[in-house]
């Protein structure tokens, strides 16, 4: 099996997961009460020990395989989409790096509840939003961006009138549209969140 076919199906494997984690952040529009209510449904399908354990081992393939295919593809690469293909696959192998490290050390070093407080701490607080909101954002659009590229190349037919491109540029802007919904629910409507004492650790606070 090829290094393009292992990372194809571990990133098909992490999509499902993704997906379901994005309609939870998408769902904090209705408030932090209803996200933490989805997430603790939803919790129920990926937090055990099996469906953890495909999920980081998926992680860690799709980290290898997509630095590997970055190395021997960032040079060859000519299209618009193409080279987005390879710079978003960077961005998202970087924060599955840094999104894992914290999610696992803030769950057995610091002991907390990795929920809901546990990401948008820092997206609520100043400085460390000038770093988190890129961080989020760019994750969001670079995952949209993945697969908008990867359908320019992989489909081959117009739809409602419009070409594959055209269509990855649909893809591409429900993301850029995602992203803003999210972070309006995820900054409780840019009045900002108030974070529980137990994750002030996480601001420095």
């Amino acid at each position: 099996m090829t290094v393009k076919k292992i990372h194809y199906i571990s990133g098909l494997t992490i999509t499902i997961f993704i997906a379901l984690h994005l309609f939870n952040h998408f769902c904090s529009i209705f408030g932090a009460d209803k996200h933490l209510e989805i997430m603790n449904i939803l919790r129920l399908f990926y937090r055990n020990m099996y469906i953890e354990t495909i999920l980081l081992i998926a992680v860690l393939v799709q980290i290898i395989s997509g630095l590997k295919l970055f190395k021997a593809n960032r040079k060859i690469a000519k299209s618009g989409f193409e080279k987005l293909h390879i710079w978003t696959g960077l961005y998202l192998a970087i924060f599955f790096i840094i999104h894992l490290s914290a999610v696992l050390g803030g769950r057995y070093w610091l002991h907390l509840d990795t929920n809901f407080y546990f990401g948008v701490a820092g997206l609520n607080s100043f400085p460390t939003n000038l770093f988190f909101i890129p961080y989020y954002a760019l994750a969001i659009i670079s995952f949209f961006g993945h697969i908008a590229a990867i359908h320019s190349k992989k489909m081959q037919q117009n739809i409602l009138g419009l070409t594959p491109n055209g269509q990855a540029k649909v893809i591409l802007a429900i993301g850029f549209a995602l992203t803003l919904i999210i972070f309006y629910g995820l900054t409780n409507h840019f009045q900002g969140v108030k974070i529980p004492a137990e994750y002030n650790v996480l601001i420095g606070k």
